[in-house]
């Protein structure tokens, strides 16, 4: 577990073996007070979200009106059930991901992604600001094909943004999500708990043009 190079994904013959047994936690939300485990109530949808630290990046989601329950955990990698510790190792392929459920007739996939692009720097690869590791990585987790459409639109949108203010080229990935691993209880709605905890969330400034 030690040694790893965090700033590139593992091999699957390197990924730590995980566990058969999910992470147990309440499932209540500490600021919505929603199941945070349940499925999109009929007639809303979900998206996971990885820009860094995920407690900042929760919270910044929970506040949005629309958004009816969010959850922190692990996804994008190979280890099933990890925890917190086997992700730090980077060897677990995982990144942070914010869980976000919400009413699209209140706020769009477009309108959540553009909070997206704008609170975090996607340039960085596998990293964000002095957070270093693969767990830290630029990730969008699409349902269906619907979602990954929208999800590329707004990414060439938001580089050519970039670019404009000489920017680097944008590392983000969008794959399909195969498994969303919740975190410890301990993280999840971890600002609501811990009020003055660290936020890692620093954007770009570059406003996202998403319509």
């Amino acid at each position: 577990m030690f040694g790893f190079d965090r700033t590139r994904m593992p091999t699957t013959a390197e990924a730590l073996p995980g566990r058969d047994t999910p992470m147990a936690i309440s499932g209540i939300h500490h600021v919505l007070e929603r199941d945070i485990t349940a499925p999109p109530p009929e007639g809303c949808d979900e998206i996971v979200l990885g820009l860094g630290c995920f407690w900042g990046a929760e919270r910044l989601f929970w506040e949005l009106p629309g958004v009816l329950f969010t959850a922190v955990g692990y996804a994008g990698g190979y280890t099933p059930n990890p925890t917190y510790k086997e992700v730090c190792t980077g060897r677990t392929g995982h990144g942070e991901v914010v869980r976000v459920v919400f009413d699209p007739t209140e706020i769009g996939l477009p309108e959540l992604l553009r909070v997206f692009w704008e609170a975090h720097d996607p340039t960085q690869g596998m990293r964000q600001g002095n957070d270093i590791g693969n767990e830290y990585r630029s990730l969008i987790l699409v349902h269906n094909d619907h979602q990954r459409d929208i999800a590329e639109k707004s990414r060439s949108e938001y580089a050519r943004a970039l670019e404009s203010a000489g920017r680097g080229e944008v590392t983000t990935e969008i794959v399909p999500l195969e498994h969303f691993y919740y975190a410890e209880e301990y993280h999840q709605q971890y600002l609501s708990k811990n009020p003055m905890g660290y936020c890692g969330l620093k954007g770009t400034g570059v406003s996202c043009p998403i319509s």
